[in-house]
């Protein structure tokens, strides 16, 4: 009977390409609960595939995979692929790891092995910036302003690197604020929490302030960043003011028209002298914002210590955009 049903799956699939659940229940006129012990068998066998969120769940038969080719690799090199690579498929699916990077070599057309080692390589080469899991982003910042304002800055990873693209957190960071998914939030702060964390401790942190976002959105990756880390340490308050209309930092082009922004509407509503101070931004392009901040704070008097910025990504060069979050 059960072999029955799941033949009947397929075949209503097979029929009209992408179904709901409820579609099949009532053609099939069994429960829910029993529709779901199939579906999940079915795609354990990867007979069947979804695609959406609840409630809006579609099913469908995916087309046929060219069968994997046998790679070897080092252990080595898997272990880090696996614990450095992500891919956002163009189906939006997150595939980590060793999955997601010969998933991207084949829609890429190369040569799995050959390019896994080049990957390895390549990253390590940017693992000379990194020291105790964070990346040193201050000489950046000091190339690219006259004066600058904090006194250390961080990375937990760059936003991309060549040939590669987006790292496993910026494309983590990408999607969390494109997706508006509290789930792949939750994904980057569990991601990061460790090395906040350790970084807070090093640099023995007593306050800690959140770069506001610009632009309105029903979920704000910066609060729901705030909510998740869940530090328990002294708030520097930070306000964006409101404009008549709302120039994010990302849509500007110019140096000069990115620290204005940063200067007029960034407002720090603090008058109470704060030790060293964790001023959090999701993303450094050119470094205005937290530069200007930081500055805002240094001229109301409130820093009793340094002032220490952290960015969970931030670009390799010089003064460069990241437009995309």
């Amino acid at each position: 009977m059960r072999t029955d049903t799941r033949d009947r799956i397929i075949s209503i699939l097979q029929e009209k390409g992408r179904v709901t659940a409820k579609e099949m229940v009532d053609v099939l006129n069994i429960t829910r609960q029993g529709l779901f012990l199939q579906i999940a068998k079915l795609m354990r066998e990867g007979r069947i595939s979804k695609m959406g969120k609840p409630p809006r769940v579609y099913y469908f038969i995916p087309e046929a995979k060219v069968q994997r080719e046998t790679v070897i690799l080092s252990h080595q090199t898997v272990d880090f692929v696996n614990e450095r690579y992500l891919y956002a498929s163009p189906l939006g699916e997150k595939l980590v790891g060793m999955v997601g990077f010969e998933e991207w070599c084949r829609r890429t057309h190369q040569d799995i092995a050959k390019t896994a080692r080049e990957y390895m390589t390549t990253q390590m080469r940017y693992d000379k910036w990194r020291h105790r899991e964070v990346i040193d982003g201050l000489v950046k910042l000091k190339r690219t302003f006259p004066k600058v304002y904090l006194d250390e800055l961080y990375y937990l990873d760059f936003y991309s690197i060549e040939r590669f693209g987006k790292t496993k957190l910026g494309q983590l960071l990408l999607y969390a604020k494109q997706s508006q998914s509290r789930e792949v939030i939750q994904d980057l702060v569990q991601g990061v929490y460790k090395r906040v964390v350790d970084l807070i401790k090093r640099r023995k942190i007593l306050s800690v302030g959140f770069v506001p976002p610009t632009v309105r959105r029903e979920i704000q990756f910066m609060r729901e960043l705030e909510k998740g880390l869940a530090l328990p340490l002294r708030k520097v308050i930070i306000r964006k003011l409101r404009t008549e209309m709302m120039v994010p930092q990302k849509t500007l082009a110019r140096l000069e028209d990115r620290v204005e922004n940063a200067a007029k509407t960034i407002v720090v509503e603090e008058n109470e002298i704060h030790d060293n101070i964790l001023l959090i931004d999701d993303a450094v392009g050119s470094g205005a914002t937290l530069n200007e901040t930081a500055k805002q704070m240094r001229e109301k008097g409130i820093v009793g210590g340094k002032i220490i910025g952290l960015a969970i990504v931030g670009s390799y060069k010089g003064f460069d955009v990241i437009s995309e979050v």
